[in-house]
């Protein structure tokens, strides 16, 4: 990866080694995915320990617990009524037995999307964090991520917008294969704001 590409070999020599962490845990990773949408990391995590604290003793949100809950009690945790609606969607696709891991970490990338995005709320987007963090699948390139976008055109000078941006993203990325995970989160990292998807 690093022969082929000498500005993400500049990128990894400079940053930390990066460990693959992967869990098993599809339901819990989802859940922080959509509480983690369009906001900070840190305004995340804030928000992602209030709702821990509505389910004591341990912080885990159960499907059927969560279910119980009003909109009024996940809205006082920080969690907008949209937002809601998808983490109960969540819970109820778990609840069906939809979310095990064993079987969904053989499909592949297209199918994996597609049966998440079964899921209110869940698009394509938080279907490759998942893969890339929760499952740690190697080659997983998510163009549509804002971060993965500055990265590259803050290291690879480009100037292009909208699909003109996409498509050569992922000319650049195809030298990566079969690491675009990794090539990726040193990319976020050379930011410093990975998702946190752990």
């Amino acid at each position: 990866m690093s022969q082929a590409d000498p500005v993400l070999a500049a990128l990894i020599a400079r940053g930390r080694t990066i460990e693959p962490r992967p869990h098993e845990d599809l339901y819990l990773a989802l859940l922080k995915a959509i509480v983690s949408q369009q906001i900070s990391t840190k305004a995340a995590a804030a928000i992602w320990k209030k709702v821990q604290a509505l389910f004591p003793p341990d912080g885990y949100p159960e499907p059927a617990a969560l279910l119980l809950l009003s909109d009024e009690e996940l809205r006082a945790a920080g969690i907008s009524r949209q937002k809601a609606g998808y983490l109960r969607a969540i819970a109820d696709f778990a609840q069906q037995d939809q979310l095990d891991h064993a079987h969904l970490s053989q499909l592949d990338a297209d199918a994996f999307t597609q049966h998440l995005t079964q899921i209110k709320g869940v698009g394509r987007w938080t279907a490759q964090m998942l893969q890339m963090f929760a499952l740690d699948q190697p080659d997983v390139f998510p163009e549509g991520d804002l971060g993965i976008q500055n990265a590259m055109r803050k290291h690879y000078g480009l100037q292009e917008t909208g699909r003109a941006l996409l498509r050569r993203m992922t000319e650049l990325a195809e030298p990566w294969r079969p690491y675009r995970t990794l090539a990726s989160k040193y990319l976020w990292q050379s930011l410093d704001n990975t998702p946190d998807a752990e």
